[in-house]
């Protein structure tokens, strides 16, 4: 019966040590990539106004000196943006973010950023660098607008985009690079479209 037990031991520490290997982060550390994010896998979903959950509360200050909140934001379309200077996918996807941006703000559509990682003087510097006009919140000391949506947004899924519709719900969410600018201006449109 020993010999059984300490057989069964080691079958389960086994297969607990393999199931560690699954880990995305560690498997970067290990590597050495020095990514420190799991990039999302652009999977879109949309939900239904029906379905859609109570909406968050949230504020922060932002890198231009400001702040931002989701009262401010009640009765807009808003993207919020969840993102850091040094992630790649998130420089990638910038100029698209930017020209849709510019392309809904006559519709009233509020872009803002979220940034997890930067101060303000790097906040600031990726956005002269990629012409980003719409502020972000600096969310690095305390986490609290990641925190607000922390059932939507997977831990260090960087970038993730979520469009909140006039009552401050998610209707869509993108977890990684925005590689299709064309999706995401078709859901502004729909969410916009809900209240004409």
């Amino acid at each position: 019966m020993r010999r059984f037990l300490a057989a069964l031991a080691l079958v389960l520490a086994a297969v607990s040590l393999a199931g560690c290997g699954s880990d995305p982060l560690a498997e970067q550390y290990r590597e050495g990539s020095g990514k420190e994010y799991i990039a999302g896998d652009g999977t879109v979903e949309t939900y239904a106004a029906g379905q859609r959950e109570a909406p968050r509360a949230f504020s922060g200050e932002t890198e231009q000196g400001g702040s931002i909140s989701s009262a401010e934001l009640a009765g807009t379309v808003t993207v919020l943006n969840f993102w850091y200077a040094s992630c790649p996918p998130c420089r990638a996807e910038a100029p698209d973010l930017q020209a849709l941006a510019e392309q809904f703000e006559p519709d009233g559509v509020r872009f803002v950023g979220v940034n997890t990682r930067d101060e303000a003087g790097t906040a600031s510097a990726f956005a002269e660098t990629f012409g980003i006009t719409y502020p972000s919140i600096l969310d690095y000391r305390d986490a609290a607008v990641q925190l607000a949506f922390s059932e939507a947004i997977p831990p260090n899924a960087v970038p993730t985009t979520l469009v909140l519709d006039h009552e401050g719900r998610i209707a869509a969410r993108i977890l990684g690079q925005v590689t299709e600018p064309g999706i995401l201006k078709a859901i502004i449109s729909d969410t916009v479209a809900e209240t004409a």
